[in-house]
């Protein structure tokens, strides 16, 4: 988990896993937050720059997350960092996120 701002005001949780197709980890970010008051000054983007810094440190080769479609600032945050909704190249078929409680 890594924190950030003063109180802290973000945290960005990773899991680590074998990669399946090459000698590395993936790396799953299970959440990045920011509490509300603080959002929209760059602390989201500096959890993630960290994160993705953080998870190729540890040898992670690929790192995938889940945004609801809602949460369009979070979206755009990912898209501004590379992150890509289709499979693929731009212009793939969209990628699609399932969960269920077992």
């Amino acid at each position: 988990m890594l924190v950030g701002g003063d109180q802290p005001d973000g945290l960005a949780v990773l899991r680590f896993r074998d990669a399946l197709w090459d000698d590395g980890l993936e790396c799953y970010l299970a959440e990045l937050y920011v509490v509300p008051a603080k959002r929209g000054h760059g602390l989201g983007r500096a959890l993630m720059n960290a994160a993705i810094d953080f998870a190729r440190a540890r040898g992670a080769t690929y790192m995938d997350l889940n945004a609801a479609e809602t949460d369009v600032a979070a979206r755009a945050l990912y898209e501004s960092l590379g992150f890509s909704r289709t499979e693929g190249k731009p212009g793939g078929p969209i990628n699609y996120y399932y969960e269920r409680e077992l």
